[in-house]
């Protein structure tokens, strides 16, 4: 049997079923973000993103109808108001496309790495490569611009050491110590995002028209700055620099560009992805009170989601996903 005539395993289907309905939302705002850019150098960036998802999602469509299974409705036309006003500045698109582009690596790496199918592992392969590309694109980009925020600097010994007490765990109680290098990874990353999910939050919170999702956006946002404030209180207390905040960047706009679906989807995206950033911290962190910190935003964000999912629900916007089959249902038919 030639590898790609292999049926898709579950993990395989549900790869490509998240990859549609995640890059069709992303499509959406970088469409709005491409019509309202000014700066050409950002404007070129964004059409080789929208060029770019177009391709991947060519391919979507085939493998997905190639196994008999429906394409997800995602997110469409029906979804994008392209006369609204500006919400958001030049500077704000181009970090939010860099931070996406974040998103899209974890999604390529994590689809590639349940992938056995070759034609399948060529793609996610060739989508990690166009992410690659983007992820240097806005860096270089940021930087030329003077926007790109690099983590704090660090100054070498002269020689290895290694841990000789145990109050290097203690973040609470006894001397504790400086955070490691490998801790200030997460914590910056995670303040960066939560950055991102507290501005996108304010901005859509004032176009949403729905008073239920302007609430549950108006909570994220409180919910976002809680978890800036104590990563930031962390690096604070050791004298180090947090990355600047993004809501100067949004505008007074009233005007949505998106469906209340969209707004409401994307920030419950943010939520679920931010569950996988802030696991991976607390699996890094060797001090108490940095694992608490990472214990608490999981906690909170576990509430924020099952609010996020009642919601969607209720309004008959979430999509379900290719299920398991139904053996007791199937039986019982008979």
């Amino acid at each position: 049997m030639k590898n790609d005539n292999l049926k898709l395993t579950s993990s395989e289907i549900g790869t490509l079923w998240g990859e549609y309905v995640n890059g069709t939302m992303t499509e959406i705002v970088s469409r709005y973000m491409f019509s309202i850019l000014e700066d050409e150098s950002i404007k070129k960036i964004f059409e080789i993103a929208i060029e770019t998802w177009e391709k991947q999602k060519n391919q979507l469509v085939s493998f997905i109808e190639k196994e008999g299974f429906p394409v997800p409705i995602g997110f469409t036309e029906s979804d994008l108001n392209k006369s609204a006003e500006r919400l958001f500045s030049d500077i704000f698109c181009l970090n939010y496309l860099h931070i996406m582009t974040l998103h899209g690596l974890l999604g390529h790496t994590t689809a590639l790495s349940v992938s056995v199918r070759k034609d399948l592992r060529e793609f996610y392969d060739s989508c990690d490569n166009d992410a690659k590309k983007m992820y240097h694109i806005t860096i270089e980009l940021l930087l030329e611009k003077g926007k790109f925020q690099r983590d704090p600097y660090f100054y070498p010994k002269e020689s290895p050491e290694f841990v000789t007490t145990k109050d290097f765990a203690d973040g609470f109680f006894g001397k504790g110590r400086l955070l490691s290098s490998t801790e200030i990874i997460s914590i910056s990353l995670n303040i960066k995002k939560s950055i991102m999910a507290k501005a996108l939050s304010i901005g859509f919170s004032q176009v949403a028209e729905s008073k239920e999702v302007r609430k549950f956006l108006e909570d994220s946002e409180k919910t976002a700055d809680e978890q800036i404030q104590a990563f930031s209180k962390i690096m604070h207390t050791d004298n180090l620099p947090v990355p600047m905040s993004w809501e100067s960047e949004v505008t007074m706009s009233k005007d949505s560009p998106f469906s209340d679906k969209l707004l409401l989807y994307h920030i419950g995206f943010l939520a679920q992805t931010a569950q996988v950033y802030h696991g991976t911290g607390l699996a890094s962190a060797m001090r108490t009170d940095l694992g608490l910190a990472y214990e608490t935003a999981i906690l909170k964000n576990i509430l924020v989601t099952k609010n996020w999912f009642d919601i969607m629900v209720k309004n008959k916007w979430l999509e379900q996903p290719p299920l398991a089959p139904n053996r007791k249902e199937l039986a019982q038919d008979k």
